[in-house]
């Protein structure tokens, strides 16, 4: 017995994601972070700073730390895991992770996991280490890229 398939969203062509940077995407009024990191493989986190309260995730500079995809955030260069959310270097801070969401590449359309993010929405919803599968988890687009989903 499965349980219910996700609603998905679309959000961009996978064209449109640049190998190891990140755009930042507007997707049912949730500002998320795409890095494609791999030819098919995108990965999405918060795009909210959870140490400066600012929308600059996108921002940050795409790296790798003991075999982990990571972002450093542009502001006070704190280190996260692209795949599951958790701060790998908190710079002397209590550690608060980023919340990660489904995404799947479909016939070079990218898309997020709409379930992601409404239980984002819920308080007290845990939104991390969604790694279920889906083909790609955080995709990269050009430095200041920004895309918009339509809502499907």
């Amino acid at each position: 017995m499965t349980g219910p398939q996700p609603r998905w969203r679309e959000v961009c062509g996978l064209d449109d994601l640049v190998l190891e940077r990140g755009a930042a995407a507007l997707v049912d009024g949730e500002q998320i972070a795409l890095f494609r990191v791999g030819e098919r493989e995108v990965l999405a986190v918060q795009q909210l700073d959870p140490y400066s309260g600012a929308q600059v995730i996108s921002r940050g500079i795409v790296g790798s730390r003991a075999g982990a995809v990571t972002v450093a955030s542009p502001m006070y260069k704190q280190v996260f895991d692209l795949r599951t959310g958790r701060c790998l270097d908190a710079l002397g801070r209590e550690p608060q992770d980023l919340r990660t969401w489904s995404v799947r590449v479909e016939s070079d359309v990218v898309m997020v996991a709409a379930d992601d993010l409404e239980a984002a929405a819920v308080p007290g919803t845990d939104g991390t280490d969604r790694t279920d599968g889906t083909d790609g988890c955080a995709g990269s687009a050009g430095s200041a890229g920004t895309v918009r989903a339509a809502a499907r």
